[in-house]
C-alpha cells in the first residue's frame, strides 16, 4: 500500500553502496524507517533530500513489519540558517536525536512534528530557550509533563513569590516539583529557584497554547533550568543524550 507523508530526516544510515536507510519522523504516522534504494547513487532521483533536517515530502510503500520502501522524495523545507550557526546546528541534531531515539514507530504526534518545525525555523536566537521549550513539548506529548503548579508528590499547591522562603526543589522520578515535606522521598531531586519555576511555568504554557517564555532572565535561572529538563529527558529516555552536552556546552 502506497502512503504519503510530510516528514522530518532524523537519521540516515548507509545500507548498501547504493542504497540508505533513512529514519523519518512524518506528522501523519510517527517515525518510520525506509529505504531509499539507489539513495547513495551520484543523480540519485532522491539527490539530497535524505540530508539530515530537510523536511520532505514522501511517497512509500508501507509493509508487514521491517523496512518500508521509499519511492519519491521532493525537499519543502530546509533550515540554512543553522548551517551558519553552531550552537543553533547542534540544537538542530538534539531535536532530531529526541525525535530518533525518544518515540515509538507508527506513534504519530501531530503537535510533536509542528513544534520541531517551528523550533527549526527559529533557532536564530534565544537557542537555549527554544531547546527548552521544544523539550516540554516533547515531555508533554510523551505522557512526562513536569509538575510545575503543585507537589508531584503529595499534590500540595505551591506557589511562586519573588522572594521565596519554602525550599522547593525538582525531581525528575518523582515527576516534577517537591515541596519540603516531600523532599525525602525524590532520591534524584535538584534545588530550583523561584524565577526557575517561574521560567519553566512559561515556558510550558497552557496545554493548547503556544509557550510564552520571559524575554529576559537571569543567566543563572536559565542553567538551571536547562540542567533540570536536561536530567528529565535523561530520565525519560534511561540514558543521557549523545547531543545534550553540544547544547549546554
Amino acid at each position: 500500500m502506497s502512503e504519503n507523508a510530510l516528514a522530518l530526516v532524523v537519521r540516515g544510515t548507509d545500507w548498501s553502496e547504493t542504497s540508505r536507510i533513512s529514519t523519518l519522523f512524518t506528522r501523519e504516522f510517527g517515525k518510520i524507517r525506509a529505504l531509499a534504494k539507489g539513495g547513495r547513487r551520484l543523480n540519485s532521483k532522491f539527490e539530497i533530500a535524505f540530508d539530515l533536517l530537510n523536511v520532505v515530502q514522501v511517497v512509500f510503500l508501507k509493509k508487514t513489519g521491517g523496512l518500508e520502501l521509499l519511492t519519491e522524495a521532493q525537499i519543502v523545507e530546509r533550515f540554512p540558517h543553522l548551517r551558519t550557526n553552531l550552537p543553533a546546528l547542534y540544537a538542530g541534531y538534539y531535536i532530531a536525536e529526541l525525535l530518533s531515539e525518544g518515540t515509538q514507530d507508527y506513534d504519530p504526534h501531530p503537535a510533536l512534528f509542528d513544534a520541531a518545525l517551528e523550533t527549526l525555523r527559529t533557532l536564530t536566537e534565544s537557542v537555549p530557550r527554544r531547546v527548552s521549550a521544544f523539550e516540554l513539548v516533547w515531555l508533554r506529548e510523551l505522557g512526562y509533563s513536569p509538575r510545575l503548579d503543585a507537589c508531584a508528590v503529595c499534590a500540595r499547591g505551591l506557589s511562586v513569590p519573588e522572594a521565596e522562603p519554602v525550599r522547593v526543589e525538582y525531581s525528575p522520578e518523582a515527576g516534577g516539583l517537591v515541596c519540603p515535606d516531600c523532599l525525602s522521598q525524590a532520591r534524584d531531586r535538584r534545588p530550583l529557584s523561584a524565577v526557575a519555576r517561574s521560567i519553566l511555568q512559561g515556558l510550558a504554557g497552557p496545554p493548547d497554547g503556544a509557550p510564552k517564555p520571559p524575554e529576559l532572565v537571569p543567566l543563572s535561572a536559565v542553567r538551571e533550568v536547562r540542567a533540570a529538563l536536561g536530567q528529565t529527558v535523561s530520565y525519560v529516555l534511561g540514558r543521557r543524550p549523545r547531543l545534550l552536552g553540544y547544547v549546554d556546552g
